[in-house]
């Protein structure tokens, strides 16, 4: 019988800094729909705005046409919310997990009811939702294009327009991580943090900035405090385990990333990231099963591509 060889240390090495490196999988999705009114009529010149606090942008608009249809394109692969609005209609919310390969994103169809929220329009200020699309956009193009400076002015010129688009912070945020000013990202966080003490989007990016900062304790701190809070979410579970491998603390590590899994066993993230503990500790077999366990959490997602391609490499 021919006997398998094992990876020698040296190679597991390199698989570990292979999978750790994300790049390679960089993949983006696109989602479509449509926005109508109760009578089934298409609602023309509505927003619609995708979140989702792990992304880098993080939030995207469009427009409806004629035809009450919207397009938006460049979101990566996980968890967004989606909110379409327009002048006289109450908003509508819903979420949607995106995919980036395999089968397309389904079309998003939101029913938009005549007046009970004036509240998205006025919230607005000074600016039309016309003008926020506008503004926004050219904003993000500065953001798109590493302009941060520049990035950073549009985006404060929206809030003075708008103060109520408190959320914008993030975005000043992580233009400023970007461009490596650390204290002006937590400043930036801090601000949103001031008139939404609970946000955990904010938070986790102050703990991540120290993270990135080199400021382990500080890092470590900020997202222990958030995951001993009333209500800590998956992302602040995943994101600790982030700080305590970057420790060298990987049973730690491994203790947040089984949190995050058990907050949404859906979300491959947290499961490959176990997998990374165990090829860290050499463990080949312990690799291919938790890797097996990303594909079928989460098959469309990068972090399914990637555990793809180590059991085909652990397996040679």
């Amino acid at each position: 019988m021919r006997q398998r060889l094992h990876p020698s240390r040296g190679v597991l090495a390199a698989l570990l800094v292979a999978a750790l490196s994300g790049s390679a999988f960089a993949q983006t999705g696109r989602v479509g729909g449509t926005v109508k009114d109760e009578s089934g009529q298409p609602i023309k010149g509505a927003t619609i705005t995708a979140e989702n606090s792990n992304a880098s942008p993080n939030s995207f608009t469009a427009t409806t046409d004629d035809k009450g249809r919207f397009s938006i394109i460049g979101l990566k692969s996980g968890q967004w919310s989606f909110t379409a609005q327009a002048p006289s209609f109450g908003p509508e919310s819903g979420r949607l997990n995106v995919s980036t390969i395999g089968a397309p994103n389904p079309p998003l169809t939101f029913t938009l009811k005549k007046g009970g929220a004036a509240a998205p329009t006025s919230a607005l200020g000074a600016l039309a939702a016309k003008d926020l699309q506008t503004d926004l956009a050219a904003a993000d193009q500065l953001y798109n294009a590493q302009k941060w400076d520049e990035a950073v002015a549009a985006y404060r010129a929206i809030l003075t327009k708008a103060p109520s688009l408190n959320v914008i912070n993030l975005q000043i945020a992580a233009a400023y991580r970007n461009k490596k000013d650390y204290d002006a990202a937590i400043g930036a966080y801090n601000d949103l943090l001031k008139v939404d003490s609970a946000n955990d989007k904010a938070i986790i990016g102050i703990g991540m900035t120290n993270l990135e900062k080199g400021d382990l304790k500080a890092a470590e701190d900020t997202l222990t405090r958030a995951a001993e809070g009333p209500k800590p979410t998956r992302e602040v579970f995943y994101n600790l385990g982030e700080v305590k491998f970057a420790k060298g603390a990987p049973d730690e590590a491994a203790t947040w990333y089984q949190k995050a899994i058990d907050s949404d066993p859906s979300w491959g993230k947290p499961i490959f990231k176990l997998g990374l503990v165990a090829l860290n500790k050499q463990d080949k077999d312990g690799t291919i099963k938790i890797m097996e366990k990303v594909i079928a959490a989460d098959p469309a997602s990068p972090e399914a591509a990637q555990a793809r391609q180590l059991i085909e490499q652990l397996k040679k």
